[in-house]
């Protein structure tokens, strides 16, 4: 199953909604690896109420959101893992 199917850009506030079209609002913690550089490029995580998977760019904190089903960011990671993008690293 293609991972692009499944991940959907978020525009609301990170911090605190999962959809913006809900007025139901909770705090996300977000993490990222402990072998993150120290310049803030770094790629955050965050488990949702309702069980769904937040990624976002560290450097934009109030920026767009990929909000996938756990499978497809388990997904993602595995294609991840196994070079399937390593193309794109230039």
């Amino acid at each position: 199953m293609p991972v692009h199917e499944h991940l959907h850009v978020q525009l609301a506030s990170t911090d605190i909604c999962r959809d913006a079209h809900r007025t139901t609002q909770w705090a996300i913690t977000w993490r990222k690896s402990t072998a993150s550089n120290p310049s803030g490029n770094c790629v955050e995580l965050a488990e949702l109420a309702d069980g769904d998977i937040a990624l976002r760019n560290s450097r934009f904190p109030t920026g767009p959101v990929l909000v996938g089903t756990r499978d497809a960011v388990a997904a993602f990671l595995r294609a991840a893992r196994s070079g399937e993008f390593d193309d794109l690293g230039g």
